[in-house]
């Protein structure tokens, strides 16, 4: 006779098991609990009794938790970042009386999500709080899309500002809340496409509305918590006490023209110890003084990671009491300083240091204009005493730049754009800063104190973060030795990466038709610089031992060397502590995520910046070079701005295009047409959206496949596979 119930399947022990394997679902509990036969009936009856009795949720296939548990792999929406600049989430649907637990997520590779975004996680139960791994993005949650209101005859139009939105959405004049035509808007998505405004940011034709969108795609915090505030308001100038005294050391800073902060000054001389050597000091601000673990400035430092720079606002790390007034080394005033004296040989290598907590005050404030021009014999309006440590550096630098070529570092010659903002919010123009030798030098003293910290901290036996770059993929080297093989320049895959193989490369490819693209090709084929706890060198600068130090106003990294090798050096009693220690590698992998977000969000508005600047030369025909191939089209960049956009397949011909890979070209089935990566093509701007800050493009009339055999740079004829 069969028994009526079961003790394997007791409510208390389907709990339990629950408890340990949250989503089980019914063939799981089967298996788990080691049901057979007719007591699987017995099961499912009283499942069915606990879900009515609200013990669990869930069904039989999607499976089962206890009340308020989270499935082990659910949605999430980022809800921000706590005082310790852990970012937090929230289950997407939360259907219980309460607050949901608190989950703090790790984003592992790529970019931090921005507030607001949704994302499918892995779940780890930890007490009463769950830590999640992102296992797939999936872009801006349902309840914040930032748009455009757009009047229409019919009614208001709310056109989403994210290109991967695909659709607009219609409001009424209730759900606007006021807000009125080409305004920029924070919406709510309702039922049918509808959608209600829940934050009004101002006019999409006011300044600094390009870089407004990129902050809020980006999640990129703007405001300063008041107790940070109130710190750096409180902060006072500091006095020389134990320091060393630099004063009367006429460093000098060096930047571009329009820098706001100073955070970094130089100064060289012949060594008196060593015949023919040379002695160098640079000088760091010490944000370590006022910004101090644990304290309001210090989480919200940590929060954002670094300053973010936008061709008309800077989003600093810092207050501007601090980055802009205390913490700058600004000409005349004593500020106070991190400061490592190197001692270079005659033929420019370092061979010891030695760093200090000092006092100084700057002779002058330069410009890379200033000091080139002192460097070229040009007659300048510089301070004598400036111009005096003007000749230190560059002899200095003469011998330091003989021992970086020895070193051979990756050399990649990549142009910088400088967009020029006018009072009117918009640009008034485009060009590439011009490379000077002032800022090489300025880059070689940088490079060795970070050197110098990085040996220093080793030497101590200190903990730290070090800014490592890894040697480039297989993959990635096969990729690019296939196509090498193409252009008939020999490259072998079994061979070991180094920098100086690169160099080769480049100076082969130098005043050639593929000058450009190769120096971009070889840019992508390199890895991701990153900030680890786990020292693996730095491939780009050839360097085994590498640590930002230089620059604690604009990233959190160099703020903690500072404090490292304060506890290092035993200089204060605000260095690391032991907490920040234990935290050091989740801090590497916070500040990799910021400094991606950041370089993500100043693409964006780039992006946007030149889309409007294009605007008003849609139709106008171009000269451009093919900078990557897809098998959608042709990215194609214009050499006078570095404007790029889309050359789709469909607008190349009727004939159905073939994506070589290997060759990185689109190759015409039928005549055998190529369009292949660093080609010339004649194009016409078709359309601009600065919203988006996209760009598509077509062939202009004349292009033609016979016109594609003489194209100005690479000769292109009708190649057959």
């Amino acid at each position: 006779m069969r028994r009526k119930s079961s003790p394997i399947i007791d409510k208390a022990r389907v709990l339990e098991t629950l408890a340990a394997n949250p989503g089980a679902t019914k063939r799981d509990l089967v298996r788990l609990l080691g049901v057979k036969g007719s007591d699987r009936i017995v099961l499912k009856r009283t499942l069915k009794e606990m879900a009515a009795e609200g013990l669990i949720e869930g069904n039989r296939k999607r499976g089962f938790l206890p009340p308020g548990e989270l499935p082990p792999i659910t949605v999430l929406e980022i809800a921000g970042e706590d005082r310790d600049g852990n970012l937090i989430a929230r289950p997407a649907r939360w259907d219980f009386d309460g607050e949901p637990p608190k989950i703090f997520v790790s984003s592992g590779e790529g970019s931090a999500p921005g507030v607001g975004e949704r994302i499918l996680a892995r779940l780890t139960r930890n007490g009463e709080e769950y830590d999640a791994k992102i296992v797939r993005r999936l872009g801006a949650a349902a309840g914040r899309i930032l748009a455009v209101v757009r009047s229409t005859e019919s009614s208001p139009r709310l056109v989403p500002v994210d290109r991967k939105v695909k659709s607009d959405f219609s409001a009424d004049a209730r759900a606007l809340g006021g807000a009125e035509d080409n305004e920029l808007v924070l919406i709510e998505p309702l039922p049918g496409r509808r959608a209600r405004v829940i934050e009004r940011l101002g006019s999409l034709d006011a300044p600094k509305s390009v870089s407004l969108i990129a902050i809020h795609s980006h999640g990129i915090p703007t405001t300063f918590p008041p107790e940070a505030l109130a710190e750096a308001k409180a902060a006072k100038p500091a006095v020389l006490g134990t320091r060393t005294d630099l004063r009367a050391v006429p460093l000098v800073t060096i930047d571009p023209d329009d820098a706001r902060d100073f955070d970094d000054a130089v100064w060289a001389g012949p060594d008196p110890d060593a015949k023919n050597g040379f002695v160098a000091i640079v000088a760091i601000a010490d944000v370590a003084h006022y910004v101090t673990p644990g304290s309001a400035l210090d989480k919200e430092a940590f929060k954002r990671g670094n300053s973010v720079y936008f061709p008309d606002r800077v989003v600093p790390m810092l207050p501007e009491a601090l980055s802009n007034d205390l913490c700058s080394l600004n000409p005349g005033e004593d500020r106070p300083c991190m400061a490592v004296r190197m001692y270079f040989d005659a033929a420019g290598k370092m061979r010891r240091h030695a760093f200090m907590r000092g006092l100084m005050r700057s002779a002058a404030r330069l410009t890379y204009g200033q000091a080139q021009k002192a460097f070229d014999g040009v007659p300048a309006d510089i301070p004598d005493a400036a111009r005096e440590t003007l000749a230190g550096i560059w002899a200095v630098y003469r011998a330091m730049a003989a021992a970086r070529q020895k070193r051979a570092p990756l050399d990649l010659d990549l142009p910088e754009r400088r967009i020029v903002i006018g009072d009117d919010g918009k640009i008034s123009s485009i060009a590439f800063r011009e490379r000077l030798e002032s800022m090489r030098l300025i880059e070689e003293f940088m490079v060795m104190a970070n050197v110098a910290a990085a040996e220093t901290l080793e030497k101590h036996r200190m903990p730290l973060i070090y800014r490592v770059h890894e040697k480039p993929s297989k993959e990635k080297l096969h990729a690019f030795a296939d196509y090498l093989r193409t252009i008939a320049m020999p490259f072998a895959k079994g061979q070991v990466p180094e920098p100086a193989l690169f160099n080769r490369i480049l100076e082969k490819a130098k005043g050639g038709p593929y000058e450009v693209t190769m120096n971009d090709l070889v840019l992508r084929t390199q890895a991701q610089a990153i900030y680890d706890t786990v020292n693996i060198g730095h491939f780009g600068l050839n360097l085994p031992k590498y640590a930002h130090f230089t620059s604690p106003i604009r990233r959190y990294a160099d703020l903690s060397v500072h404090r490292a090798l304060i506890r290092a050096l035993k200089t204060g009693d605000d260095g690391l502590t032991d907490r920040e220690i234990d935290k050091l590698p989740a801090t590497a992998e916070h500040i990799s995520l910021t400094e991606r977000r950041a370089m993500e969000a100043e693409r964006d508005s780039t992006d946007r910046y030149v889309a409007a600047y294009m605007e008003d030369r849609v139709g106008a025909a171009f000269e451009a070079r093919i900078a990557s191939v897809t098998r959608f089209g042709l990215f194609v960049r214009l050499a006078d701005t570095g404007a790029e956009g889309l050359l789709p397949v469909r607008s190349l011909g009727t004939e159905y295009f073939r994506h070589d890979e290997r060759r990185q070209a689109l190759v015409g089935e039928r005549t055998h047409t190529t369009y292949a990566l660093g080609d010339i093509v004649a194009v016409r701007l078709a359309e601009a959206g600065p919203l988006t800050g996209a760009l598509r493009f077509e062939l202009a009339e004349a292009e033609t496949p016979k016109r594609h055999r003489a194209a100005p740079i690479r000769p292109r004829s009708k190649r057959r596979r």
